[in-house]
């Protein structure tokens, strides 16, 4: 399966099931603790697919450069961070509301990657990403 837009989709769907999940399991419970407890959970079942598919290979880790390395660290951070907010936004807040909020990562993303990698969107991907800025502002706040 090397369709990016298959994986793609079902990253969404499961990042869905988790808000809806998120706002049953959080409620009554600190955030970081829900976060921490998420995160262990993360890891154990990463773990155990890698195992399961023979892909579990320390010494791959050993070919990642210093700066690979750094970049998936504080992209570790970065996650963290964003599943504290999130399951904290959740706690306060409607999931649909939430959620929608937390997709403007893609508009943050999309001018990131123009600034810091270069990578060119068309007129026409443009405009989907100011329409999907609307659309979380009218879920969010209207």
């Amino acid at each position: 399966m090397q369709n990016w837009q298959l994986w793609a989709s079902a990253a969404a769907f499961f990042a869905a099931l988790t808000a809806l999940l998120i706002k049953v399991g959080v409620q009554g419970v600190d955030a970081g603790m829900a976060t921490l407890f998420r995160t262990l959970a993360v890891a154990i079942v990463l773990a155990l697919v890698l195992l399961a598919t023979g892909r579990l290979d320390w010494q791959e880790l050993r070919q990642l450069s210093l700066p690979g390395l750094g970049a998936l660290a504080l992209s570790g951070v970065a996650t963290g961070l964003s599943w504290f907010c999130y399951s904290r936004a959740l706690q306060l807040g409607p999931v649909a509301g939430v959620a929608a909020l937390d997709k403007l990562s893609v508009v943050v993303i999309a001018l990131l990657a123009l600034v810091l990698l270069g990578e060119q969107l068309d007129l026409r991907a443009w405009l989907g990403v100011l329409l999907m800025a609307l659309g979380a502002a009218l879920v969010a706040w209207v």
